[in-house]
């Protein structure tokens, strides 16, 4: 553990991993929105998160191994999944790539990871608040 890195510190930066890898599986879906028999992928790791802060049940997660695209390790200890799915056919091309629900995530995440990113820059200021008042 680094020196000052709290664990709320270490929760937000495994979120935000999430939330990124989350938005990069949702571009590459909506890259290959055209792409004859692809098929699109979805990022889990709330239930890790939650596991995380003593929260969440415990599920055993396993990494999909034909996933398409491998996460950034990160503090949930292997948490992040990218999931396929091939379950679904939206066209007779095989791909099942549903653009409105695609944007409709990317728009979530987006929110969220803006969210995150607002409470942690407002928590390390906090705590520089308290540092230089501290010294006076």
């Amino acid at each position: 553990m680094e020196i000052g890195k709290t664990t709320t510190d270490r929760l937000y930066e495994a979120a935000l991993t999430g939330l990124a890898t989350r938005q990069r599986v949702i571009g590459d879906n909506v890259a290959n929105v055209d792409t004859p028999r692809f098929k699109a992928s979805q990022v889990q790791f709330e239930q890790a998160l939650l596991r995380a802060t003593g929260r969440g049940q415990e599920l055993p997660l396993q990494r999909i191994p034909n996933a398409m695209l491998s996460p950034e390790p990160s503090l949930l200890d292997g948490g992040i999944q990218v999931i396929q799915t091939n379950a679904t056919t939206r066209r007779i091309d095989g791909n099942n790539v549903d653009i409105d629900q695609e944007m409709i995530q990317l728009a979530e995440t987006n929110i969220t990871y803006n969210a995150l990113t607002t409470l942690a820059h407002s928590r390390s200021q906090l705590l520089r608040q308290i540092i230089t008042d501290g010294r006076r």
